[in-house]
């Protein structure tokens, strides 16, 4: 397994999330429309965006606890079982701390 491509893999998207974040906090901070109609599709949209803030603050959380695995060297290893996660699994999910066995 070529760890510094994973490890690349997610900081880059540790990168990206974290500008998101950034985006989406900027986008909720701004004052509302004063207009009750506007203000209401306002709040709509708000409550979309902090849905996404929260789960994209999850999925850096998993991508710090992926990427201290890769540090101590438990990366690629299921945290129920112990067993080998399958390379194709990472490439789809490479926070995953689980093997497919394991997540279902």
């Amino acid at each position: 397994m070529d760890f510094a491509a994973r490890r690349q893999t997610l900081e880059a998207r540790r990168i990206a999330l974290a500008g998101h974040l950034l985006e989406v906090e900027h986008a909720l901070d701004a004052p509302m429309p004063k207009d009750w109609e506007d203000r209401s599709s306002e709040r709509q949209g708000d409550e979309v965006l902090e849905t996404l803030g929260l789960h994209e603050m999850e999925e850096l959380r998993q991508i710090d606890a992926a990427l201290a695995r890769l540090v101590e060297g438990s990366y690629g290893y299921c945290q129920i079982c112990g067993d080998e996660i399958a390379e194709k699994r990472l490439d789809l999910l490479p926070a995953t701390p689980f093997c497919s066995g394991c997540a279902s």
